[in-house]
């Protein structure tokens, strides 16, 4: 799950990270208002979407010479211009897709005298299996170049969680920047804030992008992007409530409620498999066979006729969708009973697309007989190779 900039700044501010003073606002007397308890003379209007390249996107609606979604005011009738220019209209970002996404929220912040600006953050390293920071002296809207054209100026170290952060870390990532003295002790607490903030969270990343030095010589963070293990957000009941559902795919929202793992790609087969790792092995046959799966879809081992049903119902959301593939592995879950939600849902929702079934394991037969009694036209196969050959010639013939 990921949380828009205002809220992450506000939860880092709580672990003692550096965070200029700003204020959310939903309309743009919110926004004037929002100026109005900043200090000044500069202030910073900054569109909320939870996609980044925010400065260089374009707003669908104001034509190509219209700024960004950041952008300086000097004054609160410039926050006024832009708060109107930004909410309600549709930001299109390196991130976003065309599609874009609509702004219904804004950031006013303090805005600072910048003298240089860095990267830092914080993930997890899936190869150690441990929190690991990556640093770089080139933050800013480019660090995506300077990660593909000088990787050297970025270092990336783990922590071990048997000891946690240690002096020698803070001294790493000071290091990495080049600071020295009194900014070298800030790099450090900065960095401790946000280990402190990872863990306790159980968030995935944390970004920071800027992170700045003042020309007062001062550390701050100037953006800011958390995300969180969705798996671990009830014990954070605090963080589930900062969820914007806006900005969430409705496809992956709605297969939420059912507790199905789903994620649109973009092909034209849809998959509904019970086992993630089975789910991966049958994108890849759908591939090997010369077409593209249009969504991952895991219903989990102990899926029912309703969750079935509902899977089915997401897959055919999607227009591109030209065909279906279930592949179950009767484990835990009996074939007989996933043979039944897939007659139900193919009743329901008038299935139009051609549908290739593939089940083995528990009740398999049982499941085999619902399916050819059904009157509906499901075509059964016997393997998974068997099964996504068939699928690619069915929607080849449909073509």
């Amino acid at each position: 799950m990921n949380i828009h900039e205002y809220q992450a700044k506000e939860l880092l501010a709580k672990f003692g990270a550096p965070i200029a003073a700003g204020h959310a606002a939903f309309t743009v007397e919110e926004a004037v208002e929002a100026a109005g308890k900043l200090p000044g003379p500069l202030y910073v209007v900054k569109a909320q979407i939870h996609a980044g390249g925010r400065g260089k996107g374009k707003f669908k609606e104001l034509g190509p010479d219209a700024k960004g979604g950041v952008r300086l005011a000097r004054t609160v009738e410039e926050v006024r211009a832009h708060a109107a220019d930004m909410l309600g209209n549709t930001l299109v970002t390196v991130q976003t897709g065309p599609a874009g996404k609509q702004v219904n929220r804004l950031y006013v912040t303090d805005g600072a005298d910048i003298a240089k600006e860095f990267y830092l953050a914080l993930l997890v390293d899936r190869a150690t299996g441990r929190v690991a920071f990556v640093v770089s002296t080139e933050g800013g809207m480019d660090i995506e170049e300077v990660a593909h054209s000088t990787p050297e100026k970025i270092h990336t170290f783990a922590v071990d969680p048997a000891t946690g952060f240690m002096p020698h870390h803070g001294r790493s990532v000071a290091a990495a920047l080049k600071l020295s003295g009194d900014q070298a002790k800030q790099a450090a607490k900065v960095a401790a804030s946000l280990y402190k903030a990872f863990l306790a969270t159980d968030a995935s990343q944390i970004e920071i992008n800027p992170l700045a030095v003042t020309e007062q010589g001062n550390l701050l963070v100037l953006d800011a992007k958390v995300g969180f293990d969705s798996n671990s957000l009830f014990r954070h009941p605090d963080i589930l409530e900062l969820r914007d559902e806006t900005e969430e795919d409705p496809a992956e929202l709605e297969a939420s409620k059912y507790d199905l793992a789903y994620i649109k790609l973009d092909g034209d087969i849809g998959c509904m498999v019970n086992g993630a790792g089975l789910a991966m092995a049958t994108m890849d046959i759908i591939k090997l066979n010369g077409m593209f799966p249009a969504n991952f879809l895991d219903v989990g081992g102990g899926a029912n006729k309703e969750k079935v049903t509902a899977a089915f119902k997401i897959i055919l959301q999607d227009p591109a969708v030209k065909g279906i593939l279930v592949n179950i592995f009767g484990g835990i879950m009996r074939c007989d009973i996933i043979a039944e939600g897939i007659v139900a849902a193919a009743k329901e929702v008038n299935l139009s697309v051609p549908l290739v079934v593939r089940l083995e394991g528990t009740n398999v037969q049982q499941g085999k007989d619902i399916l050819a009694a059904s009157g509906l036209p499901i075509v059964s196969a016997d393997d998974l190779g068997d099964a996504a050959k068939k699928i690619v010639a069915q929607v080849k013939a449909v073509a």
